[in-house]
């Protein structure tokens, strides 16, 4: 199941800004933060490809999601101007920010290369 993050749940499950300059995932597994707004088109037709990915990859990685609008301060915090922007968390090394509604295979090639899970 997708998770809708607050800066709150996002500092503890993703990553926590405030303390660590250096990027420290928090996570137990790889994640795939979707922010995103109701009011983005792209972003809707994003959403049961997610939901698909999240029950496909359940106990493999986490899904969250975050609304722009809601949390400017995260979206701030890691530069969205564009929607929808995903953030892949690998468990171990640096994330990646892909932009726009990408295809489910892409979502798939891309979990599979930079978080290192296969289905």
């Amino acid at each position: 199941m997708v998770e809708h993050l607050t800066k709150a749940t996002f500092l503890e499950k993703v990553f926590n800004f405030e303390e660590n300059k250096e990027w420290k995932f928090e996570g137990k597994r790889p994640a795939l933060v979707d922010f995103y707004a109701d009011w983005c088109g792209p972003c809707k037709m994003l959403a049961p490809v997610l939901e698909q990915l999240s029950k496909e990859y359940e106990g493999k990685i986490d899904i969250y999601k975050i609304d722009t609008e809601a949390e400017q301060e995260l979206s701030a915090a890691f530069g969205i101007r564009s929607i929808p922007s995903m953030l892949f968390c690998p468990a171990e090394g640096e994330p990646q920010m892909a932009n726009g509604a990408l295809p489910k295979a892409d979502l798939e090639r891309v979990i599979a290369e930079v978080l290192k899970i296969a289905k």
